[in-house]
């Protein structure tokens, strides 16, 4: 009988990590596919959405809420596999006397799992990314509410561009906010609204926090859209996300959100010469969300205060 060479047993030695290292990447992608049969939103529930907020009004934040689960239990499954590898080197490979362990050059399989293996991650989240972004920016040709927003220091202005919400001089019809009045936007639900965005003077960004999106609003000419259909009926306080002056944080407006009916009353009213408020009111809104209140643009009465 001989006995096995040092570079014989180095070799076993070297296949049998190496097994085990793809052993444990069969492992990660068997993970990976076992929680792709599983919702997203079960998954986002049961660790309460890994800080991203549920029950988005539009499509589109659900599609952005898919992918953030997505993307943090890709992450969090990268992590498991990394932590349990440092973990189990640290145990088997601890020091166990003073002799020098055994030295190798170099490990083809682990080197080309550990070369190919990112690249399928960035691939797989690189796709996802691009199939939602591109959903998200999506324009219809022919959208049910056209809406110019167009943004000023410290304040809003919103105009309707359908025809049929022009008013008895043949201009749209419009709302502009002031120091003592926070604009609304009232809007239909279930229906496409193409937002037109520009601003007056410098870079502000139109952010309702319930749409779970914002888009900045560029000075004059440049010009930003983007369209959503709000599911939901409701009052939702919008704000400006863009540092942008001295009044920034007061920069608020609302979004109103109304069935289609009450949608076409609101502006046959407003056609009547109603005020938003009143117009409001006659179809059986609230003037105003409580949330939202006018400021002072006194600098010494806001020191006061």
């Amino acid at each position: 009988m001989f006995a096995r060479g040092a570079g014989s047993q180095a070799r076993d030695r070297r296949s049998r990590v190496s097994a085990r290292i793809v052993g444990l990447g069969g492992s990660a992608v068997g993970v990976l596919l076992a929680l792709s049969g599983c919702s997203v939103n079960e998954i986002g529930k049961s660790v309460s959405g890994f800080g991203w907020p549920e029950n988005g009004l539009t499509e589109q934040s659900r599609r952005m809420y898919d992918l953030w689960i997505g993307s943090a239990v890709a992450a969090l499954v990268v992590g498991v596999v990394v932590w349990g590898l440092i973990f189990w080197c640290v145990i088997r490979y601890r020091k166990r006397g003073e002799d020098l362990p055994l030295q190798t050059r170099f490990n083809l399989p682990l080197e080309i799992l550990y070369t190919v293996l990112p690249f399928l991650i960035i691939a797989v989240l690189f796709y996802y990314t691009a199939v939602t972004q591109t959903f998200v920016n999506k324009l219809s040709p022919n959208p049910d509410v056209k809406v110019e927003t167009v943004a000023f220091k410290w304040n809003w202005q919103f105009r309707y561009l359908d025809d049929s919400s022009k008013g008895p001089d043949g201009q749209p019809l419009s709302t502009v906010g002031a120091s003592d009045y926070i604009p609304i936007l009232v809007v239909p639900t279930d229906k496409k609204i193409r937002f037109y965005e520009t601003s007056k003077d410098v870079i502000h960004s139109f952010w309702v926090p319930d749409l779970l999106f914002k888009r900045d609003v560029l000075p004059q000419p440049a010009e930003n859209q983007f369209e959503v259909t709000i599911e939901k009926t409701g009052s939702y306080v919008g704000r400006c996300a863009e540092f942008c002056g001295a009044f920034h944080s007061m920069m608020n407006f609302e979004v109103r959100a109304v069935t289609p009916d009450r949608y076409d009353q609101f502006i046959a009213a407003r056609k009547q010469g109603l005020s938003t408020p009143e117009a409001l009111k006659s179809i059986g809104e609230e003037p105003f969300a409580t949330t939202t209140k006018p400021f002072d643009t006194d600098p010494r009465a806001r020191k006061a205060s």
